[in-house]
């Protein structure tokens, strides 16, 4: 991609790579790299015309969420969407090459409010 002068990475995250999930360390450490690596190939290759964009939906009706019947699923179920509403949205996002790309739109609220409140 470098050679060629472009391309385009995506970086399939979570929300809980922006804001974090509860009850499980492991998880949103993962997730949060996740989304700082997209950041940092953002920032080296950008200039060499290699895009990035990283999508961070919160729950998606998959047999992960399905077949977990902790309280955070019970929660995630209220407002998953179906695979097909993820792609859709990926699709839209990588049109207009955006970097957060964000299905759940209560998300983007979420994410400003812990950068105007952090405690």
């Amino acid at each position: 991609m470098i050679e060629r002068g472009e391309g385009y990475l995506l970086n399939v995250a979570s929300a809980a790579g922006l804001l974090t999930q509860i009850g499980s360390a492991p998880y949103s450490v993962t997730k949060h790299a996740a989304v700082a690596l997209a950041e940092w190939l953002a920032i080296t290759y950008g200039d060499a015309g290699i895009k990035v964009s990283c999508v961070c939906p919160q729950g998606v009706r998959t047999r992960m969420l399905d077949q977990d019947n902790g309280p955070i699923a019970a929660m995630l179920t209220a407002s998953a969407l179906d695979p097909e509403q993820v792609a859709e949205a990926v699709v839209e996002g990588l049109a207009n090459e955006r970097f957060l790309i964000l299905p759940h739109p209560e998300v983007a609220e979420y994410f400003r409010h812990k950068a105007d409140d952090y405690e």
